[in-house]
């Protein structure tokens, strides 16, 4: 008896200190431009707007912002390595190919750097979910639609989540984009922060 009051006394000590140790999830952004908040204030972005959320929620996830503008496929690939070893996500939300697809770079290219990084991520014990995007039709149908697929396909061989189009109802909407043409504004980001809000719920709940 005094031995089993000693081990609660014990255990009183000490299960606080390891709850209080343990460090909380995180959401890695792996991103460019359209997640740096490229032209208004960081404070204002989609991915600032996130860790908002999900502390207003009562959520435990941490958000890391790994952005940044003009980033590639093949820069996100490269990046991540030290960044999963850093930050040992527990969610890995991948934005990126978007300049791949204004550059005309090779889309052969872009899918074996999307799946080196879910592969990667994976590896690591990391869930991924996939923000798919789109180009202008300029650069002509055949390239946008075989650019867009790649994301679906992606989502479907990896069993990753996906978020069809990351700029629904925001995207050639004047008054949602900057005098650049290309990045959405302020106003802009709560909706782009609801274009993955489902998913990312989806993408947190337990495996089963």
């Amino acid at each position: 008896m005094k031995l089993l009051s000693r081990l609660l006394l014990i255990f009183s000590f000490v299960l606080p200190s390891l709850l209080q140790a343990a460090p909380a999830p995180v959401i890695l952004v792996l991103g460019d431009s359209l997640s740096a908040a490229y032209g208004i204030d960081t404070a204002k972005g989609w991915v600032a707007l996130l860790a908002e959320r999900l502390r207003a929620q009562g959520l435990p996830q941490q958000v890391v912002n790994a952005s940044i503008s003009g980033d590639t496929s093949k820069g996100g690939l490269d990046r991540l390595p030290p960044l999963l070893a850093e930050h040992r996500p527990q969610l890995l939300i991948v934005e990126l190919g978007a300049n791949d697809g204004l550059r005309g770079l090779s889309l052969a290219a872009m899918r074996a750097n999307l799946t080196g990084i879910i592969e990667l991520a994976q590896r690591s014990g990391t869930r991924v979910l996939l923000l798919g995007m789109r180009i202008p039709p300029n650069y002509g149908p055949r390239y946008t639609e075989q650019f867009h697929a790649i994301y679906a396909e992606l989502a479907a061989q990896y069993h990753t989540g996906l978020v069809d189009f990351f700029l629904d109802g925001v995207g050639g909407i004047p008054s949602l984009i900057q005098d650049d043409g290309l990045h959405p504004n302020e106003t802009a980001q709560p909706r782009l922060l609801d274009n993955i809000w489902a998913s990312l719920r989806q993408a947190l709940q337990p495996p089963g």
